[in-house]
């Protein structure tokens, strides 16, 4: 059974692989209009023929997330710079609590210049705290002992998930190559073909089921190479595992790297200011940041959104889930040194210390920068089910200057909503291109990576494109502008995300119904800011 299981679910795991290879878009697809292409970008460089003889304002966006490649030949020219401070003399020049903050500021980093890497889920943070105060004994507050059952229960069921995913693919893989490795040898050939595995007669258990196994696999992958099939496998097994080694791992604690107090929220100055890392560390920062703003005038790699930013990177986001405190004190950090709009792709299930986030929300929203937050890639609905950070604050109050982005694909079919993205009629604001989106990484390299992380910062630069432009408007002028231009699919029928074949309308699945697009969100600017001059 566990062999038959373990062929199953390898063609499962490869047709979405087939599926993928063989449907990939333009790499430029995000920026382009519909009319003209027929792929549901963002109408860019249609928004641009349209401002071509309109001043613009340099806008900072600041990206908070795992850190960002600053010298990224396609991001350099575009990263902020803190023009206050002294490069590297270690001293507080511009007194804002951070020494030496060049390029932003590094809140998962130490003193001594190491900085956490992988981190552990906020499920499991919760059920190592929890578990000897509730386990086994009676309960004193009873809501108190309830939040304690659901909590024992998700991250239960989510590492026994975890476990049993990475448990399985690695057999996947393992089986390949044993199979491979055993018919090669006994076809005696550097490369099966289906035709070769006809011919074997055996008595031999094992090699009949290789011989089966291998045919099968054959006939699937047609004329693609084995070796390359068993590399595809690496993701989710690297993936699974690092859930299990670090992820829900209760005994894994990086923090002491960065060396805080962690019972003080309000702590500030703690950190670094590396705010690159080393290696893939800022892969996901630097992915977002290059769909925002990355240069649009060098002629090489890609072209952001936005062409007149300077993108702040605020690092707050490990290979796990971030920390209440850190995300707090990064959009302060943000908001203090300028920043009029925050990029956030991020999220997690639980928030001990939302309150503290709430305060931090309150404050952005003083000042009038917008805040951009990625809805998740859980196929579920928001309303029902929490991705924190949320617009939701204390007081049942809703934060104004928040915009929650759903992820789209390319075609006009029911596919059109990304099968991952979360969605929420009241929940989720509008939806953007979040499909095989290709930007820069780490390297000054360029790949394909798709989620509502890509989803938010498309927005994000439509919003600076906005900002830029037409200086006047606030950001709940911006909202409001990129929510009513929203591009409208009528009487759409979609796959609903997270399901098989359950067909939903497609303008159900978000406040505004539409997919964010910067053309006419130029043009309602325009006709706003010519009648409020009359």
């Amino acid at each position: 059974m566990t062999r038959l299981l373990t062929i199953f679910g390898l063609f499962i795991f490869l047709s979405a692989q087939v599926l993928a290879q063989d449907s990939n878009p333009p790499a430029n697809w995000f920026n382009q209009d519909p009319m003209d292409s027929q792929l549901n970008g963002v109408s860019t460089e249609k928004a641009y023929e349209f401002l071509k003889d309109k001043p613009s304002k340099s806008i900072i966006v600041a990206v908070i997330d795992s850190g960002i490649d600053i010298d990224h030949e396609d991001l350099r020219d575009v990263i902020w710079t803190n023009s206050d401070e002294i490069a590297g003399n270690g001293i507080d020049d511009d007194g804002n609590g951070f020494v030496d903050d060049i390029h932003g500021w590094n809140f998962i980093g130490g003193k001594d210049g190491n900085n956490v890497d992988k981190d552990t889920y906020e499920v499991t943070r919760e059920y190592a705290r929890l578990k000897d105060i509730y386990e086994g004994k009676k309960p004193s507050k009873k809501a108190d002992y309830q939040y304690w059952l659901e909590i024992k229960e998700s991250y239960e069921q989510s590492f026994s998930k975890a476990n049993n995913q990475y448990l399985f693919y690695d057999s996947l893989q393992t089986n390949i190559t044993r199979f491979n490795q055993l018919m090669t040898a006994y076809v005696g050939t550097d490369k099966l073909t289906i035709e070769q595995l006809k011919q074997v007669q055996s008595e031999d258990e094992l090699i009949n089921l290789g011989t089966a196994f291998m045919g099968n696999i054959l006939s699937l992958i047609g004329d693609a190479d084995v070796q390359e099939v068993v590399e595809s496998l690496d993701g989710a097994v690297d993936h699974y595992g690092s859930q299990v080694e670090y992820g829900y791992n209760t005994e894994f604690d990086p923090r002491g790297v960065v060396g805080d107090d962690r019972s003080n929220l309000s702590e500030v100055g703690y950190g670094n200011n590396d705010v690159k890392g080393e290696g893939t560390e800022s892969r996901h920062g630097t992915h977002v940041a290059g769909i925002i703003g990355a240069n649009r005038t060098n002629d090489i790699g890609i072209e952001g959104i936005a062409d007149n930013v300077k993108i702040m990177a605020v690092r707050a986001v490990p290979d796990g889930d971030e920390r209440d405190k850190d995300v707090a004190n990064a959009i302060r950090y943000a908001v203090d040194n300028g920043a009029r709009i925050i990029n956030m792709s991020f999220g997690k299930g639980y928030s001990p210390d939302k309150k503290y986030v709430d305060e931090a929300v309150r404050y952005a929203e003083s000042k009038g920068v917008l805040l951009v937050h990625a809805a998740g890639n859980s196929g579920f609905n928001t309303e029902e089910n929490r991705n924190y950070p949320t617009r939701e604050l204390s007081g049942k109050k809703q934060a104004a200057n928040w915009l929650e982005i759903g992820a789209s694909s390319w075609g006009n079919d029911d596919r059109l909503a990304a099968s991952f993205s979360n969605y929420g009629k009241t929940t989720v604001d509008v939806f953007a291109p979040g499909v095989s989106i290709y930007s820069t990484v780490p390297g000054s390299e360029y790949e394909n990576l798709q989620g509502t992380s890509m989803a938010s910062p498309v927005v994000a630069g439509v919003a600076a494109m906005l900002m830029s432009y037409y200086p006047h408007l606030s950001a709940t002028d911006v909202k409001e502008i990129i929510l009513s231009s929203s591009r409208k699919f009528d009487g759409l029928e979609v796959i609903k995300p997270g399901t098989k074949d359950e067909m939903v309308d497609f303008s159900e699945l978000s406040v505004s119904g539409g997919v964010v697009n910067a053309y006419e969100a130029v043009k309602l600017a325009e006709s706003r800011s010519i009648a409020s001059s009359n």
